[in-house]
């Protein structure tokens, strides 16, 4: 059974764009610009050497300047999504868009230009007189027929890369599910039989590389809305079209379909029927790619068909065709060893490589990553998982060697071991775990506490909680106020719980439970009583305590360490474990790990150990491989100084814990970040920059991970709050919607993880018993 996709109303995607800086790109320089001499070097006079250099070697170019990581994505705006023509300035948020998933799934560069005119002519003649300024060229959203024409043109006019990702993109991709398709049907690629539905540029490109692939062109037929193309038919004909005309008595698509091996949809929802698809021949493949909604839905093909393989462009759905397995790593292959061209043995190996990624055994981390999903080469997963990490080390290298083969490539890249090292180092994780963080929270539904509930953002987020199927939100507060609110805000209080403490039926249940656990600290009963009555933080982690939700999360209105005083009233830290939080910065395609940033003030060399271990093991769950300095300001050693012997000690205490994570210290943080620093210290363990940052203090952990939050051009996760014995997380106060609901969803995640340990210990307990 499908899930439904995520709804993002015109209210949020228009603040998405419109919060705090407009738009979703900025340019940030590479090189230091603080002093005049800087400026000299940056610009006049010394900008004048490296042009000199590029004028007698053009070449040069890419070694001092940008272009050989920059990619412009570019349209006229004539097909913008299924939206039609827009117009050039209309489709800027998708070419921005375009831009930054370049760099978010390939570290490239990219920067958005929209070329005002429909004239194929001036098209081509603006991109081609702007080209040196680019490593590559991405066309987007450009109408059929003038697209391959565009494409075409600038491809024998320029000598680097060209690459149309509507038609390319959707092509490599279904021909990778192709190749394990067939593999699992026992079917030769040149003996299966093929209806293509939708005759625009990205049908086209699909029929032309499966045919490059072996597909015979009397078995492969293109349907459009007229019907069969065909020998001799004229209606609604041109020359791309024509190229792949049959001889065929076949007029209609029910006749087409008739004895198929395989379906490939571009069109529309429901332009297939069950009766098509019963029609087909055993075991049909059918890659119905219409969005938002498939020709014909998973659920219709496998009421007729129970023996047929399905891919869609859906990520509710397995097997997705989302073309972000291809672009990204397709041009990272091509700019790394200077590309003069994408040519079809290039898209081939970029196929081939994500096929092959299917049929491989997936990695535990990835599995994990996915929030344990069990992902295993069959029916259900012919095509890799978008967010699989390890999409970024085989794709480039596939694409790279083939264009190495075919000489197209003008800096060969040698050392293919140490180049796939290089794209590791380029990947950051955090964000695709995050995302199945929140897959996993649709699959398990969670009830989220918002103990802030009369606030507007944290009812913006609850009403995300429940309409992106997260499970039920639970508002604390009074119950006007917040039925007020939401009629303010035009929001639905369907499948959303407010929790009034005034009149909860729970109210004497929460006071019992606490007044035990406060009366021996100063507190009478009638203390207490006021406190679960008018507290909401004292309230809502009673509900938590007694299981009434699953998660809570609050900070909103309050000060940090004044929620965290109400929650550990409450709530106890595990036994054996020390309560932290381990604030991440996610900036330039990396994640810091700092902890702890906001409970132990001078934490002894046990607790530093402690720290390090649930720290490692936090990063680790976020897809990253722990490296873990403790930090001082002392190095080695050197000054031998008192106060940094509680590290060194903590560097004893984890070498007899025998962890299975690097580790060293006492070190600096130049040292811990700075490689070429770090290679002063031949037998330090680390094996590069750390990652894991364990402060000496609070004191310096907080300064130091706020400082980079505010000065830095990162984005900050946190602090996450680990150790209680259940899942609170704590916000600042002037989080956005977005920042709580990624609290949220790992406190709720932090909640799956637990009861599944306790399902897990409890099955093997049975088990030795038995």
């Amino acid at each position: 059974m499908s899930k439904e996709k995520e709804p993002i109303t015109n209210e949020e995607a228009l603040a998405y764009h419109s919060e705090g800086q407009p738009g979703k790109l900025s340019i940030l320089p590479t090189k230091p610009l603080m002093t005049q001499r800087d400026l000299s070097l940056g610009y006049s006079p010394g900008v004048a050497i490296p042009c000199l250099e590029i004028q007698k070697d053009p070449d040069k170019a890419y070694d001092y300047t940008a272009r050989g990581n920059f990619v412009a994505v570019i349209s006229n705006g004539t097909a913008v999504l299924g939206l039609g023509n827009l117009g050039a300035l209309a489709s800027k948020p998708v070419m921005e868009g375009k831009a930054i998933l370049f760099k978010r799934f390939a570290d490239i560069d990219g920067i958005d230009i929209e070329v005002d005119t429909r004239d194929v002519d001036e098209f081509v003649n603006c991109v081609r007189l702007l080209g040196p300024s680019w490593g590559g060229i991405n066309l987007e959203d450009i109408a059929a027929p003038e697209c391959f024409i565009i494409e075409q043109r600038l491809r024998e006019a320029m000598d680097i890369p060209v690459f149309h990702d509507d038609q390319h993109g959707t092509a490599i991709i279904c021909a990778a599910g192709l190749i394990n398709a067939a593999h699992l049907t026992n079917r030769k690629i040149q003996d299966i039989k093929v209806v293509v539905l939708g005759a625009g540029s990205a049908g086209i490109a699909c029929l032309e590389l499966i045919k490059r692939m072996g597909i015979k062109h009397e078995n492969a037929l293109l349907v459009d809305k007229t019907g069969v193309i065909y020998e001799g038919r004229t209606e609604g004909m041109n020359q791309w079209k024509s190229a792949h005309a049959v001889k065929t008595k076949k007029r209609t698509l029910a006749e087409a379909m008739e004895g198929a091996d395989l379906f490939l949809g571009l069109a529309s929802k429901d332009a297939v029927t069950k009766e098509m698809v019963a029609s087909m021949a055993k075991n049909p493949i059918i890659f119905a790619m219409a969005n938002p909604d498939p020709e014909i839905t998973p659920e219709q093909v496998r009421s007729v068909r129970k023996d047929a393989i399905i891919a869609t462009g859906r990520s509710d759905y397995p097997n997705q065709v989302n073309n972000v397995m291809g672009f990204p790593y397709i041009f990272r292959g091509a700019l790394d060893c200077r590309a003069s061209q994408i040519n079809e043995e290039m898209k081939i190996a970029a196929a081939e490589a994500i096929a092959a990624l299917a049929r491989e055994e997936v990695p535990e981390e990835v599995s994990a990553a996915y929030g344990g999903r069990q992902m295993e080469f069959g029916p259900e997963y012919i095509i890799p998982a978008p967010f699989d990490p390890r999409l970024m080390t085989t794709v480039p290298v596939a694409v790279a060697q083939a264009a190495m083969r075919t000489k197209v490539a003008r800096k060969p890249i040698i050392d293919i071991a140490t180049y796939k090292k290089e794209l590791a180092a380029r990947r950051d994780p955090t964000a695709n775990s995050l995302q199945h963080i929140f897959d996993k929270l649709r699959d398990n539904p969670q009830r989220m506490i918002f103990a802030e509930g009369e606030e507007e953002k944290i009812i913006r987020a609850a009403v995300q909680w429940r309409d992106n199927g997260y499970g039920t939100p639970v508002l604390v507060g009074r119950t006007e106020r917040i039925q007020a609110s939401m009629k303010k805000m035009g929001v639905s209080e369907q499948n959303i719980v407010i929790a009034n403490a005034a009149v909860s039926k729970h109210v004497d249940e929460y006071i019992d439970y606490l007044y035990p656990r406060l009366q021996r600290h100063g507190f009478l009963y009638r203390d207490v009583a006021r406190m679960v009555k008018n507290d909401r933080n004292i309230f809502a982690a009673c509900k938590l305590a007694l299981g009434n939700g699953d998660a809570m999360l609050t900070g909103a209105t309050r000060n940090y360490h004044v929620c965290l005083d109400n929650i550990t009233r409450v709530i106890d830290t595990k036994p054996g474990e020390v309560l932290q939080g381990i604030s991440l910065v996610v900036a330039k395609g990396r994640t810091l790990f700092f902890s702890d940033t906001t409970v132990n003030e001078l934490p002894e060399a046990e607790e530093l150990a402690r720290i390090a271990v649930k720290t490692a093991q936090l990063a680790r769950k976020l897809g990253h491989e722990p490296r873990v300095a403790l930090l001082s300001y002392s190095t080695f050693g050197n000054p031998m100084g008192e106060k940094s012997a509680r590290i060194r000690d903590a560097v004893k205490i984890l070498d007899n814990m025998k962890v299975d994570f690097e580790y060293d210290g006492e070190m600096s943080a130049g040292v811990a970040l700075n490689k070429d620093i770090m290679s002063l210290y031949p037998f330090c363990r680390l094996t590069g920059p750390a990652n894991i940052l364990v402060m000496p203090g609070l004191h310096s952990a907080h300064i130091a991970s706020h400082l980079l939050q505010e000065l830095g051009d990162g984005v900050t996760i946190g602090p996450v709050l680990l150790g209680l014995q259940r899942p609170a997380q704590i916000v600042h106060m002037n989080a956005t919607v977005s920042e709580i609901l990624n609290m949220a969803a790992l406190a709720a995640y932090e909640a799956i993880v637990e009861r599944s340990s306790k399902v897990s210990a409890l099955g093997k307990g049975k088990k030795a018993k038995a």
